[in-house]
């Protein structure tokens, strides 16, 4: 322990050491050649020329300096070497048997832990912790008072390493058929089976978990939309005609498209400077008139209601027949967006829905669905504010309703729904005709968005497919399915009081589309 000491003006400061610090304070040698100094000493009797610290401090100060000669202390001379100058070097090579060590050197080889007494080996620990730890680390001698303690103690089995075959698909195969075998035995005697952390619970049913391949969309997975803000006025009970709302895709205008393009063209001759543009989609977001536009309009995609065929579930007649009418709530943009592709569509999210009705050809499970598309959307404020200033009123036309009809699907959609039935993770798909025509000609490209031509073919459900690229003309049809994605026949079910997420329903049938009516504002 060291304290400086109080000086004039200033405060006393309290320093605690927990070891000696050592300064190296190393003088020059003096200019003039040494002496013989007289100093009195007093021989070897004291003892300071005798210990080993006045060797080690010599040792310390004094460095050494070894002059190497032009062989560098070792000379070589190959002379006496047989056989070196005509190629053979097994005399100057060590032998390729190891000659056996003489009796008489081997007590030299020891290693140096065999020196001198041996110790209990002691852990590893730092000067500065506590003594306790350190005898509850240390192992205990035999007490020869304690007769069991001389006996020999039971040792247990070494675990064996794990065989290299263990990834082999014919051990992966045996896994997975034992793993069939527990879970058979646990449904048997449900006692067996017990909760991992909360020991009380127990079993009181259990039922498959299966993957409803009757309920693949034409493009083979759902797609969830999540609002961050609510969609609809703040009120006290849900709104449920969030359930049935409908996303219509926005068309880029053409200086969005410019932008865009040169920004994919700049990504692709120099990637590492500049990122990949973000292709994200714009929504127009639809609501039903009233609650009995929303319930009707579920009706028609319900398999299991025998009235979903009837006319009398429409609540608007026109012209063309009767339909349902929606509403256009706001605009929206699409603030995070992530897309997996078949292979992996069932790795990160799924859907799930419980049926309790042990009918064929369903029987009592719980049902689980891909997702292949998860999006976060957000009110799209900028073009709200053009538009409010008169910006770009030219460039695009509003839609503010749409008149839907719910019909068959076509024989293209029930051709592919039936593919991923028996190829769930996906297929190899040919071009069709269309596609081929589009890239020979290369007069008009879909965009990436999946925008398709302006005479609309939406397919999905009423949310409005993301290829429908509907141009808000009046009388512009265009075949509505499920989903409010490109690809997917997921409708979206928006929980607009709580978190505002969207999730595709399990109940809807996806072998249905719609025709939409768009109507103008000039209209």
């Amino acid at each position: 322990m060291s304290s400086s000491g109080a000086r004039s003006g200033e405060r006393m400061v309290h320093q605690d050491f927990i070891a000696r610090i050592r300064y190296s304070n190393a003088l020059p040698p003096p200019p003039n050649p040494p002496k013989l100094l007289d100093i009195p000493n007093t021989g070897l009797a004291s003892g300071q020329y005798t210990t080993p610290g006045f060797a080690s401090r010599l040792a310390r100060e004094q460095p050494l300096n070894i002059e190497a000669d032009a062989e560098l202390g070792m000379p070589l001379d190959l002379v006496g070497m047989p056989g070196v100058f005509d190629g053979d070097e097994r005399s100057i090579q060590a032998p390729v048997q190891t000659p056996a060590i003489h009796p008489h050197d081997r007590p030299l080889l020891r290693p140096i832990a065999a020196l001198g007494k041996p110790k209990v080996a002691e852990a590893n620990v730092s000067f500065l912790r506590r003594t306790e730890y350190i005898s509850s680390t240390t192992p205990k001698r035999l007490d020869a008072s304690n007769p069991r303690a001389l006996l020999p103690k039971a040792r247990r089995p070494l675990r064996t390493a794990p065989d290299a075959a263990a990834d082999s698909p014919l051990a992966i195969k045996r896994k997975i058929d034992r793993s069939f075998e527990t879970a058979q035995q646990d449904l048997k005697d449900v006692k067996r089976v017990k909760h991992p952390t909360k020991k009380h619970l127990k079993v009181v049913e259990a039922i498959p978990m299966l993957p409803d391949l009757e309920a693949f969309p034409d493009s083979g997975a759902y797609v969830t939309i999540k609002f961050l803000t609510n969609p609809v006025s703040s009120a006290n009970e849900y709104d449920t005609r969030l359930i049935s709302g409908l996303f219509r895709p926005i068309e880029r205008t053409e200086a969005e498209e410019a932008a865009y393009e040169a920004a994919l063209e700049a990504h692709e001759q120099d990637p590492e400077n500049n990122p990949s543009p973000h292709n994200l989609m714009n929504y127009d977001f639809y609501l039903g008139q009233s609650s009995t536009v929303a319930r009707n309009f579920r009706r028609k995609f319900d398999i299991e209601d025998a009235d979903r065929d009837n006319t009398d579930l429409y609540t608007h007649q026109g012209e063309t027949g009767p339909y349902f009418q929606f509403n256009r709530v706001r605009a929206y943009e699409t603030a995070d967006e992530r897309e997996l592709d078949h292979p992996t569509k069932y790795s990160d999210e799924i859907i799930v829905a419980y049926n309790d009705v042990d009918a064929y050809p369903r029987q009592k499970a719980m049902y689980y669905y891909p997702i292949m598309q998860k999006s976060t959307i957000r009110p799209q404020r900028t073009k709200n504010i053009a538009r409010t200033i008169g910006i770009n009123a030219d460039e695009e036309q509003m839609v503010d309703q749409l008149d839907i009809t719910v019909e068959d699907p076509t024989e293209e959609m029930l051709d592919a729904m039936k593919k991923y039935k028996n190829h769930p993770l996906g297929w190899e798909q040919e071009p069709d005709e269309e596609d081929i025509a589009a890239g020979a000609t290369q007069e008009q490209g879909p965009d990436a968005d999946g925008d398709a031509d302006p005479d609309v073919e939406v397919d999905g459900e009423a949310d409005a497919d993301a290829e429908a690229g509907a141009d808000a003309e009046a009388g512009a049809d265009a075949e509505a399915g499920a989903d409010a994605d490109p690809d997917a026949d997921a409708d979206v079910e928006a929980n607009g009081m709580d978190d505002q997420h969207s999730q595709a329903d399990e109940h809807r049938s996806p072998s249905e589309e719609g025709d939409i009516e768009d109507e103008d504002d000039e209209e």
